[in-house]
């Protein structure tokens, strides 16, 4: 990713919040990240896209700004979203624990690293359950040092993909025992993973589940760096992948990858690429088609790695914090 030296120390966070319903809440979240307590705007931080699902009752706010800026402006939003998400009361089809469910941390310029981004992180969580009485975390990725546990497998361990939640088997890493008011967050770092969400025209859970099996990294012939769950969403299936970035180049040359090249990028010297969203779209086309149901489109949540930086070099160099704003579309 060479590019501007403003490009050069910027960390993306894709902060997930359990509400998508109340859209002025979700922005009153977003404006929080680049705004102080008195109102005045931050300078270097952009909110680069909100995206919203009200069937999921989830929201996806990137959050993007040099590593040096970003604790308070994550954390501000974090507060805000405490504040006013109370997951009692809380609805939705898409599995979640926390209020504020998920703050991922993604190196996007060349003097950051994974390590850098995982030292933010676990400082960023002592922060937020500081900052917040009551509220508790889990740490994946490189925040979760030495073991360095993948996102998809701290959430099997805590019972986030149970339907019925009890928060007290769940021991936090950092913060107190986790509260239904507040629920737990996970906190971590990674290479950046991108959201692809293809949409299948059934209602059959059990179709859905034959097919998000079939593509899951894990499977035999599965999509390197898919980790993915089938969903009841709007009426049909949706097949939710979460497209993790692999390092080194991409997959040897095989029909089983397709013909579109991977995208790649640098972290720290190394070489990272990740499945692009026309081969996920493909390989379900496909399975559904022998099932004989056909696709309704794909939703790709914010942005590659590549969209991220050039966007937010952009916002940033003019000043632009409100990006999501200028953004002509949301679905990607």
């Amino acid at each position: 990713m060479s590019g501007s030296a403003l490009g050069r120390r910027l960390v993306a966070c894709l902060l997930n919040i359990s509400e998508a319903r109340r859209r002025d809440l979700v922005e009153t979240v977003a404006r929080a990240a680049i705004t102080d307590t008195h109102g005045k705007k931050r300078e270097g931080i952009t909110v680069l896209n909100i995206f919203n699902d009200v069937d999921y009752n989830r929201s996806v706010i990137t959050i993007v700004a040099s590593i040096d800026l970003l604790r308070e402006a994550v954390l501000s939003a974090c507060e805000r979203a405490f504040s006013l998400i109370d997951m009692n009361v809380h609805e939705g089809t898409h599995p979640c624990m926390g209020a504020v469910d998920l703050v991922p941390l993604y190196p996007l310029g060349e003097e950051v690293g994974l390590e850098d981004c995982g030292k933010e992180a676990q400082a960023l969580a002592t922060a937020l359950t500081e900052r917040v009485a009551g509220t508790s975390a889990f740490l994946f990725g490189w925040a979760d040092s030495p073991q360095r546990r993948g996102l998809a497998q701290r959430r099997k361990e805590i019972g986030w993909f149970k339907k019925v939640k009890d928060m007290s088997s769940i021991q936090p890493d950092v913060g107190p025992q986790a509260t239904r008011r507040y629920g737990i967050t996970g906190v971590g770092a990674s290479p950046y993973v991108m959201n692809c969400n293809v949409t299948i025209d059934t209602q059959d859970l059990a179709l859905g589940r034959i097919v998000a099996l079939a593509i899951r990294e894990s499977s035999s012939g599965g999509i390197p760096g898919v980790q993915v769950m089938a969903l009841p969403h709007e009426g049909v299936m949706e097949i939710a992948c979460n497209v993790e970035s692999v390092q080194g180049g991409p997959p040897s040359s095989s029909s089983s990858y397709g013909e579109e090249q991977w995208p790649s990028f640098v972290i720290g010297g190394q070489n990272f690429c990740h499945a692009p969203a026309s081969l996920i779209t493909e390989r379900v086309a496909e399975l559904a088609r022998h099932q004989g149901v056909a696709i309704k489109g794909t939703a790709l949540v914010g942005f590659t790695p590549r969209e991220c930086r050039r966007l937010a070099e952009g916002a940033l160099s003019n000043g632009i914090g409100e990006f999501w704003k200028e953004l002509q579309r949301v679905h990607m």
